[in-house]
């Protein structure tokens, strides 16, 4: 494993996958992509079944994975909004920035959603999306109301493929280099990764839902990982990269949203003012798109 992860984010017992057979396995994000595109066009596979009313169905933020952006899951975002559901983008152009920084900006994002749909939010996550939902999840349960992650490697992010630990070093000489807004070493080995991944395992609210979607076939990141004790556990037949559109997992983040009903909190009253979200440690009929 690469020196620049520490070893605190590869726990004994996790390796992640490797060489070009796992690499091999991503393929398969193209036949994923094919399912999407024929389910879209020819209205083929399983219909989710009917919802909730969508005045009572959480609003959904959907958050995107390393090297990512909210582009990623426009796919997603369109078949949700097709289902009823209100869906918002996380602002984050490519996630590649600090953990930190980029974990205070969703949260400041959260909340603007909240208020402005006057209820608890729903973050659906993929691979590093789903480890930021989380942490956003423990610290503030007042916004967070359920999560989805898919692929997120919460109990061993280090755990991955070395082309992916390859990249993280390259955005790291890229920080030393002067692009201060970019992934540094603290990131990902210092105390501002270990703040980000301690963040993952504050214990949830109960009233805070928690589904951990995961692949064995995943060939970026070590699939056991993802098996987070405090989440309702799904498994798929997906690739990494596919979980972002593969009609299968669509299918179970429609239904794991759905199920959930109305907020049993009910619609919050909009404060003047949410809390003051809390400072980074100094050593994460029609529905509309935001």
């Amino acid at each position: 494993m690469s020196a620049v992860v520490g070893t605190f984010l590869c726990p004994p017992g996790f390796a992640g996958p490797s060489g070009l057979r796992a690499l091999a396995r991503e393929g398969s994000a193209l036949a994923e992509a094919a399912r999407y595109l024929r389910r879209s066009t020819f209205g083929t596979g399983a219909a989710a079944p009917p919802g909730p009313d969508p005045d009572l169905l959480a609003p959904v933020v959907l958050v995107p994975g390393f090297l990512a952006g909210d582009g990623s899951l426009a796919l997603m975002s369109r078949h949700l909004r097709g289902q009823g559901h209100r869906t918002y983008r996380s602002a984050i152009h490519a996630n590649i920035g600090c953990s930190q920084r980029a974990s205070l900006a969703l949260e400041r994002r959260v909340e603007e959603v909240a208020e402005r749909r006057g209820r608890r939010v729903a973050l659906v996550g993929h691979s590093l999306g789903g480890m930021m939902a989380r942490g956003l999840a423990g610290r503030r349960p007042d916004l967070v109301r359920e999560i989805v992650t898919l692929g997120s490697p919460i109990l061993a992010p280090g755990a991955a493929h070395p082309l992916l630990l390859f990249d993280l070093k390259v955005l790291a000489g890229l920080h030393r280099a002067g692009l201060g807004a970019l992934m540094g070493r603290d990131c990902t080995s210092g105390d501002c990764a270990r703040a980000s991944w301690e963040q993952t395992r504050v214990p949830l609210r109960r009233d805070v839902a928690f589904t951990s979607v995961f692949s064995r076939r995943d060939g970026i990141v070590d699939w056991r990982s993802c098996l987070d004790p405090a989440a309702t556990q799904v498994e798929v037949t997906t690739s990494h990269v596919g979980m972002a559109f593969d009609p299968a997992v669509l299918d179970v983040v429609t239904r794991t949203l759905q199920s959930a009903g109305p907020d049993r909190r009910g619609r919050v009253s909009r404060p003047a003012r949410w809390p003051a979200a809390p400072r980074a440690s100094a050593g994460r009929p029609r529905a509309a798109s935001r």
